[in-house]
């Protein structure tokens, strides 16, 4: 099984992968934390990186794209995976190559996703202040409408509120995974 999690920064992505995870026994896989590793390396793409994720924009698709592929490409990975964060284009989602079960799209609010970062108990992050968070919900909303609409036509979508509790987005998850 291939999984793809989408939703706004805040949105539970990471809860509900690191869950799916245990009960499926499927690695989960988060791009940002790809990119946060990646940005710590002293190479010109770890600085291009961290200079591109702080500011809040996106790593351009083409570029992307590659780090996703290659990074799949590891043993654990053959097997299939939960992906967090990937695609977040339309043009990424058509270009990556492997075949996606079901794409997840954990709706919740902009309030309720601003309220969530400001108050979650983990560190801040250099990448996390409200400026970048802000331009980052709004580069969201103007992305991922197409990738949705991607999904759709593909029949593999799967839309569900957020803003219940963290067992009943699990538990609703699982129900249409067939998951028991």
């Amino acid at each position: 099984m291939k999984l793809i999690l989408m939703g706004i920064q805040g949105s539970g992505k990471s809860t509900q992968g690191n869950l799916l995870s245990k009960k499926i026994n499927l690695p989960y896989l988060s791009s940002g934390h790809i990119l946060r590793n990646m940005s710590r390396e002293k190479t010109p793409l770890g600085r291009y990186i961290k200079e591109t994720i702080n500011s809040g924009i996106l790593v351009p698709d083409k570029k992307m794209t590659v780090i996703m592929e290659d990074y799949l490409k590891r043993p654990e990975y053959e097997n299939g995976w939960i992906l967090d964060g990937y695609p977040r284009t339309v043009t990424q989602a058509k270009d990556f190559s492997h075949d996606v079960s079901h794409a997840i799209y954990i709706t919740v609010s902009d309030k309720e996703a601003l309220w969530r970062l400001a108050y979650r108990n983990d560190v801040i992050r250099e990448d996390e202040t409200l400026k970048a968070i802000r331009k980052r919900i709004e580069l969201f909303h103007t992305f991922i409408e197409p990738v949705l609409e991607y999904y759709s036509s593909k029949k593999i979508l799967l839309k569900v509120d957020g803003e219940q509790k963290i067992k009943n987005v699990y538990k609703y998850i699982l129900k249409h995974l067939n998951v028991k």
